[in-house]
């Protein structure tokens, strides 16, 4: 009966005070779509840097006369190194070359023999191994001639890939913030504008959890609905104008966003608690007749 009467009384306040209603579910809506939209885009920039990393080798160049011996001597190192290496893979002088007419036919075009030397090309566990990769073969073992990895390419792709991380966690964190104060903002001033009938329910002796509920259960709506509508149109978002915007841009097909179910699990999640909480705690400076 008590849940039933908290019900029927926030769905009347809904009614009787429509303007606010709609000023506090367009608030969330607008919060809640920036989030969704950043969460989607900084998710997506993430996997991004993390596709750069996972491009990053390390080549171990050895002489044309290297042995045998000398050549399983590196893999040996290589495969004693797990946790740095995750993959390596040899490549014969021959086959150096014929990539090299696959890719710059007119380089070899006239060569009378073949300068490539063989070598070992590296994938790294994370894109930061890269340069302890490089730190095993220093000094270089006997039929090494050089160990490249691109130092300098490399640093920069990893600053690049730690600024975009720190900053999408501070940026996460500075809308969240911004997004409860101004839902927080909206809903104080719709209980500012029912803060007599607020009073009189204390004076007549009603607790205030029961002067609470109704407010938090309509914070809920006003969350579901918002969260709702931003979901919706994020949702038309990823149908029309995603496409067009990921054809001009050049990525791997493993660089991907946060799945769209969990971002809309997430908004409607965050709405419901900012919603409520926000009825809350902006109530209790009221309760105190």
């Amino acid at each position: 009966m008590k849940f039933r009467l908290i019900g029927s009384e926030a769905l009347r306040s809904l009614g009787a005070n429509l303007s606010t209603t709609v000023a506090a579910t367009m608030t969330v809506l607008i919060g809640m779509f920036l989030l969704g939209l950043f969460i989607a885009l900084g998710t997506w920039v993430l996997s991004w840097s993390d596709h750069v990393k996972r491009e990053l080798q390390v080549k171990v160049y050895f002489h044309q006369d290297a042995t045998p011996a000398q050549i399983n001597a590196v893999r040996v190192k290589l495969a004693s190194n797990p946790d740095l290496v995750k993959s390596f893979t040899f490549v014969s002088a021959d086959e150096a070359l014929d990539r090299m007419r696959r890719t710059y036919p007119d380089l070899v075009a006239n060569l009378a023999g073949n300068p490539l030397p063989p070598s070992y090309e590296i994938h790294p566990v994370h894109g930061e191994n890269v340069d302890e990769i490089a730190q095993l073969f220093k000094p270089k073992p006997v039929g090494v001639s050089d160990v490249k990895y691109g130092k300098k390419t490399a640093s920069r792709i990893l600053r690049v890939a730690r600024v975009i991380e720190i900053v999408f966690l501070i940026a996460t964190l500075v809308l969240l913030a911004a997004s409860t104060l101004l839902i927080a903002n909206t809903i104080r001033l719709s209980i500012f504008a029912r803060r007599r009938e607020i009073e009189v329910m204390k004076l007549v002796g009603a607790t205030n959890w029961f002067v609470r509920g109704p407010f938090m259960l309509e914070g809920l709506i006003c969350g579901a609905f918002g969260a709702l509508a931003a979901v919706i149109l994020l949702l038309l978002g990823k149908e029309i104008a995603l496409p067009t915007i990921l054809g001009r841009v050049d990525a791997g097909t493993d660089v991907q966003a946060i799945a769209f179910g969990l971002n809309a699990l997430i908004l409607v999640g965050v709405g419901l608690l900012l919603g409520a909480a926000g009825s809350g705690i902006t109530l209790r400076r009221f309760l105190q007749v």
